[in-house]
């Protein structure tokens, strides 16, 4: 299997396994992550952690699949490879789980859409991303032209976009492409303890917290103050909400993985 998914005591973990092909992103490839999405999409489930195998994250699509074909074949093909993995994107933003990335060597073209896509992601310092798709007169998919803007700008993403620089790793986090860069040889420890920090947090919490962010870059002040206070009251009358005040007020750490939902 190209992608492989692995699910205990509440975290997920997915991994590109085609290490040998730089992890580029083919048909399989495509609905492999949609299927690991969707086994993600359960209440079991309260952190993923995506990884590549190999030296690289994922160096974008599978070009040596896609010149095999030509015209309306290639087309139809193409549409199968985006439906599947922007369906992965739209069921792994969906939930509550939080997504933790941890990328490392070359991450191009769809590459940086998993990678931009995932809540927290953390790139080892031998990372380098490039967009990509220009250079061989492709246009972005997996939520590039989507999320780049809203990360580091639309002046900026449109710089990289056409231009498609290099971007070393201390300047990706630099201007706000990935959370943090930690050394090559801590990035898969690192990766662990912050996924499973989220998994052992406020999962309804987060849920909630993930859609106000997507929701507030497109909504008016007065929308969002609105779901804001929804989000809230709704939160600090769950089961979680009244455990983590109760441990607040008790001076000790609270377990959320033992709330249970409200009824």
């Amino acid at each position: 299997m190209s992608v492989g998914i692995e699910i205990d005591d509440g975290l997920a973990r997915v991994t590109l396994r085609r290490g040998e092909a730089g992890n580029a992103i083919g048909l399989d490839m495509a609905r492999g992550l949609l299927d690991a999405a969707r086994a993600c999409a359960t209440a079991s489930v309260r952190a993923v952690l995506l990884t590549g195998e190999g030296k690289s994250f994922c160096v974008g699509g599978d070009l040596g699949e896609f010149s095999r074909l030509s015209g309306e074949p290639l087309e139809r093909h193409l549409m199968a490879v985006t439906d599947a993995l922007h369906g992965a994107l739209r069921t792994f933003a969906a939930g509550d789980a939080p997504v933790v990335a941890a990328v490392r060597g070359a991450v191009a073209g769809a590459g940086i859409g998993l990678a931009a896509s995932a809540d927290v992601t953390l790139a080892a310092d031998d990372a380098s991303f490039t967009t990509a798709y220009t250079r061989i007169g492709y246009s972005p998919d997996a939520g590039v032209s989507w999320f780049l803007p809203r990360l580091v700008g639309p002046k900026r993403a449109l710089d990289l976009l056409l231009t498609n620089r290099r971007v070393a790793a201390a300047e990706a986090e630099a201007i706000g492409l990935v959370s943090r860069v930690v050394a090559a040889d801590r990035l898969a420890a690192e990766a662990v303890r912050t996924a499973e920090a989220l998994r052992d947090g406020p999962t309804a919490a987060f849920g909630a917290t993930r859609r106000l962010v997507a929701a507030g870059q497109t909504a008016d002040l007065g929308t969002h103050l609105d779901r804001e206070a929804r989000a809230i009251a709704a939160a600090a009358a769950s089961a979680t909400g009244r455990a983590g005040v109760a441990a607040f007020l008790d001076k000790r750490t609270p377990d959320f993985t033992r709330a249970t939902p409200s009824t």
